[in-house]
């Protein structure tokens, strides 16, 4: 499948969206069923079980992009990644995402 550029960037910021609402369990518009992460294969359920002990030590988790790229089907993301735990120490971290679309929906 060819992959347009446009698209893909709307579609990766509905998905950032959609995880800085720590609603990870309507990932299936994004993510597929047999993922793979880091080279082992995870699933869509355990992929979001992944995300969840992050919002429960930082419940105002959030991810914000700051470079986005491209690259046929390809995404690559920059972010800075924030966050306070309920005793009110913030963290910050920087982030680099590699993603390859299979095809949107």
């Amino acid at each position: 499948m060819e992959c347009e550029h446009p698209e893909l960037k709307a579609f990766y910021r509905r998905y950032l969206q959609r995880c800085n609402a720590h609603r990870f369990d309507e990932l299936a518009e994004f993510v597929d069923r047999d993922v793979e992460v880091n080279g082992d294969r995870l699933g869509l359920r355990g992929y979001a079980e992944g995300l969840a002990p992050v919002v429960e030590a930082f419940p105002d988790y959030r991810w914000d992009l700051r470079h986005l790229l491209v690259d046929g089907c390809w995404l690559s993301a920059h972010l800075m990644d924030t966050g306070t735990t309920p005793a009110g120490r913030s963290a910050m971290t920087q982030e680099f995402a590699m993603y390859r679309v299979a095809r949107t929906r």
